[in-house]
């Protein structure tokens, strides 16, 4: 599971995801990628389910890249406990996605195999996406 070696703090504030992405919006790696069309926060685990699918369905071809991380702590509380007695621990991480971001790249498979993998990874995620590809990125 992704998480950060260490952070500078133990909790964070929930934040706002207000307007779209500014970086990591154009692909850089691939030839095809997966873009969030809206905001949401992904977490570690939806982050290696997709991985594993797209990895499945290339077989083992071509690479992957993953541009996002989960460097945003989430806490709660036990369940059945009073509410006081301050925040609770850390529950699990997750990434914060403004719609434009490209969240994963694979290439050096046939746009059909990219699609179909991208496609199936687009199911694992809690908003919706679009798969792109290099030359739609330049035009």
């Amino acid at each position: 599971m992704l998480m950060p070696k260490r952070v500078k703090y133990r909790k964070q504030m929930r934040g706002r995801m207000k307007g779209v992405a500014s970086r990591g919006n154009t692909i850089e790696a691939g030839e095809f990628g997966l873009q969030a069309l809206e905001p949401a926060w992904v977490t570690a685990r939806q982050i290696e389910a997709v991985r594993r699918v797209i990895v499945r369905e290339m077989k083992r071809r071509g690479k992957m890249w993953i541009r996002i991380f989960p460097d945003k702590p989430v806490t709660a509380k036990p369940a059945e406990t009073r509410m006081g007695k301050g925040k609770g621990a850390v529950d699990h991480w997750v990434a914060v996605v403004k719609p434009g971001r490209i969240m994963f790249e694979v290439s050096g498979v046939p746009e059909n195999v990219a699609r179909t993998a991208l496609t199936q990874a687009a199911y694992k995620l809690p908003m919706k996406t679009q798969v792109v590809a290099e030359s739609q990125m330049e035009g």
